[in-house]
């Protein structure tokens, strides 16, 4: 019975559970914003925060990159910065410069302006989104948050460090706060029906490895037990770096950076839990040739592993040719494995003996 339920998974979904056979899912981490045409057209007439508050544009944009690209996943467009709009702080996005946030929450004399809402109140347009696009779309829709020490970051003004060593028992206070609303968001987020979760702790590459354990582990833990079994994506800049500390955690899965070779990484993590990644995103930059050659490097590298899915090490570039996405996704959806199914030599080039 169970393994007619997984033959019957998306193929996304099978890998994410280690049990996919044959060519890889493939979807793009930003893969609905401002690289897409159709996208330019909709931010042309919304501001990014209307965009991000309108239930109907949050299915339309979402549902781009499936009608486009023809990936393998769709994941839900909104932004980490929903926590902090529901702890009571203004969130802007101004035309240049990255978002704004106020009140800023620099030192424990300002955590009494940080006022968590109720999330089902706070975000609703979220829920509402969620429910339009599970009525129209067959593909695996994946929903999201920051990881807190992200989210501490960007509340901070990317002061955060100074508050960790200044006073780390009301940082710990900060953190703790964005996790139990991060951990509701998520749970609303699987309540309304999206099939998996990643948790996008972007700005983890801050941190030293002692740092990491100290101030993001913990809470990334807890987000991960409070949703368990259900699927689990753990994504940080420098993520290879981190490869022991996000295993310990025991996530679905772990999206890796570009840094070192995905068949490297692989080695170090148990096939239990699946791996997603990590062509550089400047790769795109690259004549569609090219890319298809680093690609088809990364897919026979991988060729054979029920828990691989492929993707880029972060977010696609805002000014990156469509073509040139396009061109990685044909790829990966292109890719034959030999008969009888693939397997990784020492070197990870899967040549066949």
């Amino acid at each position: 019975m169970l393994s007619s339920v997984v033959s019957s998974q998306p193929k996304f979904l099978k890998a994410l559970s280690c049990q996919n056979e044959g060519t890889p899912p493939v979807w793009i981490m930003r893969q609905a914003g401002r690289y897409l045409p159709e996208y330019q057209v909709i931010r042309k007439k919304y501001p990014l925060e209307e965009m991000f508050q309108k239930p109907e544009l949050i299915f339309e944009i979402t549902k781009q990159p499936l009608d486009i690209l023809g990936v393998d996943a769709a994941i839900l467009f909104a932004d980490i910065l929903h926590i902090p709009l529901s702890l009571g702080l203004d969130v802007s996005f101004p035309e240049k410069g990255g978002p704004t946030l106020s009140p800023i929450i620099a030192s424990c004399d300002d955590l009494l302006q940080v006022c968590p809402r109720p999330i089902e109140e706070s975000l609703w347009f979220v829920k509402e989104g969620i429910t339009l696009l599970k009525k129209e779309i067959d593909a695996p829709l994946i929903g999201f948050c920051g990881g807190p020490f992200t989210v501490m970051t960007y509340m901070t003004g990317k002061k955060v460090k100074k508050w960790l060593y200044s006073d780390p028992e009301s940082a710990h206070d900060l953190l703790q706060t964005i996790t139990d609303q991060s951990i509701a968001y998520l749970q609303m987020q699987i309540q309304e029906g999206v099939d998996a979760i990643q948790v996008f702790d972007s700005w983890a590459n801050l941190l030293s490895r002692t740092e990491f354990v100290r101030f993001a582990l913990p809470y990334l833990q807890q987000i991960v037990k409070a949703i368990e079994p259900f699927p689990t994506i753990l994504f940080s800049r420098a993520s290879s770096h981190f490869v022991e500390e996000f295993v310990s955690l025991k996530p679905h899965a772990i999206s890796f950076d570009w840094t070192y070779p995905l068949h490297e990484i692989r080695r170090r993590v148990p096939e239990t839990i699946a791996v997603q990644g990590n062509l550089d995103p400047e790769l795109l930059y690259a004549a569609p040739r090219v890319i298809e050659k680093e690609t088809l490097k990364l897919l026979q590298s991988m060729e054979g592993d029920p828990g691989f899915i492929a993707n880029l090490g972060h977010g696609v570039l805002p000014d990156i040719p469509v073509e040139h996405v396009r061109t990685f996704v044909d790829t990966v959806k292109g890719f034959s494995p030999r008969s009888g199914g693939g397997h990784r030599t020492e070197d990870g080039l899967g040549v066949s003996s």
